[in-house]
């Protein structure tokens, strides 16, 4: 009996020593100690005019907005296919009509003011390599009135899936959700179509590439390889993880993130909650198993010992 406690003793010490020590010190070196997302983005101004969203509608057309992006809620539809708008810009240039829904207003409202400011992309782009979106040079009260308008036509309770596509779609293929850079893939008719579609593709993601300096993961299962944490912060905040990252800051909200996170576990993690109730029978099975192991032991052994 003492012989096996020691034993026990033993294993449950170098288990220990393992994981409260060794495999939190390999994980603080492959992955630096950052501060958590707050999503509160307190390097950015605060919007403190109030806007007007019938003025807003005519400030977004006086000031060129629809010339880049397209806004299917208000009848603008886009001015250039993704394929060409990405041959253009290096991405497509998001849809505006639930842009309200995820992206926090006051990174929205700086995003529009000065864009690769905002983004934290200054090592990225400069006067000599500009960003593709110009920096706006309105009023204020213009700015107020654009943000004022775009949460007015924004949906209130956006889906899991939509929020992952205004905020991650235009860069990130989802396979498992069969949700490409260029949308949903569609059911083609016949080999024609196919072909089309995927050479339609492969230029979007070689513009992307060539615009990145690099090629954006697809996310189906990132959320197994990073987990929720990681994804929350690297989205709130990318340079302070991976500085110097291609990957724009997005402005999310907390409650957007959590939505794109929902997403990325139903897509790449569908029986966590499944695997995670598994758990308890598996260990309290082990638990049984070792005390019959050990009670048939000590029957088996109990004249030699």
């Amino acid at each position: 009996m003492n012989r096996e406690l020691k034993i026990l003793a033993i294993i449950v010490i170098l288990v220990g020593i393992t994981y409260w020590g060794i495999e939190p010190y390999a994980h603080s070196v492959m992955h630096p100690h950052h501060e958590p997302a707050t999503f509160k983005y307190e390097d950015l101004k605060p919007l403190n005019v109030k806007g007007d969203a019938a003025r807003g509608k005519e400030a977004i057309v006086n000031n060129g907005c629809t010339g880049c992006h397209g806004i299917e809620a208000a009848g603008f539809p886009a001015p250039m296919d993704p394929v060409t708008a990405s041959a253009t810009y290096g991405v497509n240039p998001p849809d505006l009509s639930n842009i309200a829904s995820v992206v926090d207003r006051k990174f929205l409202a700086n995003f529009i003011k000065n864009p690769v400011h905002a983004a934290l992309l200054e090592h990225k782009f400069s006067d000599s390599k500009p960003y593709p979106m110009p920096a706006f040079y309105g009023s204020d009260q213009d700015l107020a009135d654009i943000v004022a308008y775009l949460e007015s036509i924004a949906k209130k309770d956006i889906s899991t899936r939509e929020a992952y596509e205004v905020a991650c779609m235009r860069c990130h293929n989802l396979k498992y959700d069969n949700l490409t850079v260029l949308g949903e893939k569609p059911k083609f008719k016949n080999d024609v179509e196919r072909a089309e579609f995927e050479l339609n593709l492969a230029k979007y993601e070689a513009n992307l590439q060539n615009y990145l300096g690099t090629t954006p993961p697809d996310l189906s299962m990132y959320i197994r390889s990073r987990g929720p944490e990681y994804i929350r912060d690297f989205v709130e905040n990318p340079q302070k993880i991976l500085h110097g990252t291609a990957m724009p800051r997005v402005g999310l909200t907390e409650a957007a993130t959590e939505k794109v996170i929902k997403h990325l576990e139903k897509v790449g993690d569908r029986k966590k909650e499944k695997r995670e109730r598994l758990g308890v029978w598996v260990l309290l099975y082990f638990v049984i198993l070792s005390v019959l192991a050990y009670l048939w032991k000590k029957e088996i052994w109990k004249e030699v010992i």
